[in-house]
């Protein structure tokens, strides 16, 4: 894995992502609640705190909670919840270490179907059935992992430029689509609240 991406819209943070499986990860449970670019900038602000070149699920693992959670609230701090997420991100790599040795790339190298990576990506902690989709949506658009029925599985998030989440940024052009789209999508969510309460 060794691509360009532009999540982070920041050199340094989108080159972390683009050849770090676990960075990639990290910044896709991080992406809720804060802006996208705030959450997918996290890998590389974790590494750089930890005097790294990159993410090591093993040490992230073993580390400290409390030392953990201090490092992700140092200011500017990685999250607007840096004390959870630093407890779910640590979740996260211990989950790899357990089941894959701690190698996040793991989690789809070599799988045979969209549903049984959709099913894998669905078991890491922190993500939930909307999350595993997009992830899936990004390795197939972007990272080059395709196995058969991974738009299928990814539902709509697959589909060809339909700018509906990170997995469809590309540059600036495209995070102002896939952010009009997000608003478009709560203002949606707001009304039909809205029409609920009213009845």
């Amino acid at each position: 894995m060794d691509v360009t991406l532009h999540l982070a819209q920041d050199p340094a943070a989108d080159e972390l992502l683009g050849r770090s499986p676990l960075a990639a990860l990290v910044g896709m449970l991080l992406d809720q609640q804060v802006p996208m670019e705030w959450a997918f900038a996290g890998p590389r602000t974790i590494a750089d705190r930890l005097g790294a070149d990159d993410l090591d699920a093993h040490e992230i693992a073993a580390y400290d909670p409390e030392a953990f959670a201090a490092l992700l609230s140092e200011k500017p701090a990685v999250h607007r919840y840096p004390g959870s997420m630093a407890k779910r991100i640590q979740q996260l790599c211990q989950y790899l270490v357990e089941h894959y040795d701690g190698d996040a790339a793991a989690v789809w190298e070599g799988v045979g179907t969209g549903k049984e990576l959709l099913t894998r990506l669905n078991d890491l902690p922190g993500f939930g059935k909307q999350k595993a989709q997009i992830f899936l949506a990004l390795l197939g658009k972007q990272l080059g992992v395709r196995p058969k029925g991974w738009r299928e599985a990814a539902g709509d998030y697959g589909a060809p430029k339909s700018f509906r989440s990170v997995a469809d940024i590309t540059g600036p052009d495209s995070l102002t689509k896939v952010r009009a789209h997000k608003q478009e999508m709560k203002a949606a969510a707001k009304a039909a609240k809205a029409a609920k309460a009213a009845k």
